[in-house]
């Protein structure tokens, strides 16, 4: 069984696998989005095993909500944005290095998708969207703001890790609102959506 969440507007909805930080994925609704996550399955399996894990195999039957919250307008953006009660459950060494090793192994996912994209990716159907080096400098910039709101005060990957890695009782980091869990998810999840949004922007070789 898989315990998910869910974010929810009136159009637009986020589902993730609580305990694999990246698995979310997004829809108009909250049935679209469990489609995309159930989608995404062989994708994400990839960077389980980048992590060294295994990653177990789920139809909608073996999906089981454990957490469901009201969007806001982060949500009608394109981004899971509200803390939930199960961000804020506790974590033991073990989880903690389950979360960390994840998070980097997305980041790793993201840079070799990028380091083989060509740098023009093809245009959205209103002509819209960045091309592979603006995707890149968006992500490192967004992971600098993210370090921000984990307490890292000089931005770096290995510096965000060593804060992942440890045990927490759920409360805030740095006395701001972003808990180790919820920074999981959200930082996997930025990483993995720009990958992915890279190799299905990148046209086809001939």
């Amino acid at each position: 069984m898989l315990e998910i969440g869910e974010e929810i507007r009136p159009r637009k909805a986020f589902v993730w696998a609580i305990d694999w930080p990246g698995w979310c994925r997004a829809g108009k609704d909250r049935d679209l989005a469990i489609e995309a996550l159930i989608a995404a399955r062989g994708r994400y399996a990839k960077v389980a095993r980048r992590a060294g894990l295994d990653l177990l195999t789920v139809g909608a039957d073996d999906l089981r909500v454990v957490d469901t919250v009201e969007g806001n307008g982060g949500t009608d953006f394109g981004v899971p944005s509200v803390i939930t009660d199960a961000d804020g459950r506790p974590m033991t060494a073990a989880q903690a290095e389950h979360l960390a090793s994840l998070v980097e192994a997305a980041w790793v996912s993201f840079d070799r998708v990028a380091e083989k994209a060509p740098p023009t990716l093809r245009k959205g159907p209103r002509g819209g969207g960045r091309d592979t080096a603006k995707v890149v400098e968006h992500v490192v910039m967004a992971d600098h703001a993210y370090a921000r709101e984990m307490g890292v005060r000089l931005p770096n990957r290995a510096a965000m890790l060593d804060v992942l890695r440890q045990p927490s009782d759920g409360s805030a980091l740095a006395d701001r609102r972003w808990t180790v869990r919820y920074a999981a998810r959200r930082v996997a999840w930025h990483a993995l959506d720009h990958a992915w949004e890279i190799e299905d922007r990148t046209e086809p070789q001939s």
